[in-house]
């Protein structure tokens, strides 16, 4: 495994060369096997990638796009993370995409987890994820000290999603397992600021996955990451 590092001063130059990256290899996974799959995180920080991503030329029929984890809300509710990817990504050229989320009305997240993991298997080899990262070290919704990380980290649970309940943040979620992230063709990890770079640094240098779930990603030799700052 190896971490490429792509580190930037301005959003702008960040934004204009992640998203290239991550057209690139959509386009070569349509050649290769005429479709694709892109899974993404929500909260602030991916905004000005999706005003990017959702302007590119590119075959977005051909592209599925799903979540790295979801906060268990309808997608009505302002904290939902699909109603945030359809407004700010599955616009313009990109609106021709297909989405696939992971909330199911009328179930709560653990009697989801078979049904979210066997609609996942369609992804695989997912062909894009792009992670972020909390201050806190959390991805996706794997949370510090939480009572489920070792089940999530475990390379022999073949599930794909698992439920989460953070005991530092709002909602039940559903998150990505370890291998289900692990399983992607190309791996991103995006953050931005000096209070993240600093987490950043401290993952790298630490071994310690539940005070630092980041680390499970970052810390790992199987699959090669791209990190992209600013």
């Amino acid at each position: 495994m190896s971490r490429s590092v792509h580190a930037f001063t301005q959003q702008d130059d960040l934004t204009e060369a992640l998203s290239q990256s991550i057209i690139a290899q959509l386009q070569e996974a349509i050649a290769t096997k005429g479709k694709a799959s892109l899974l993404v995180s929500g909260g602030s920080t991916p905004k000005p990638l999706f005003a990017k991503l959702k302007k590119a030329t590119l075959q977005w029929d051909k592209v599925t796009i799903g979540l790295c984890d979801e906060r268990w809300v309808p997608s009505s509710h302002a904290d939902s993370n699909e109603q945030f990817v359809k407004d700010f990504l599955m616009q313009d050229k990109a609106g021709k995409a297909s989405f696939v989320g992971m909330y199911k009305e009328g179930r709560n997240a653990h009697e989801a987890e078979a049904v979210c993991s066997q609609e996942m298997q369609q992804f695989l080899p997912f062909d894009v994820v792009i992670l972020g990262m909390g201050a806190d070290a959390h991805t996706a919704s794997l949370f510090p000290g939480n009572e489920k990380l070792e089940e999530a980290f475990d390379l022999k649970n073949q599930d794909l999603c698992i439920s989460i309940e953070p005991k530092s943040a709002p909602h039940m979620r559903m998150s990505l397992t370890l291998s289900a992230i692990l399983s992607a063709e190309h791996l991103y990890l995006h953050f931005e600021g000096k209070e993240k770079l600093s987490v950043y640094e401290e993952a790298i240098s630490g071994d310690d996955r539940h005070t630092m779930p980041i680390r499970s990603v970052l810390n790992q030799d199987i699959k090669d990451i791209e990190v992209y700052y600013a």
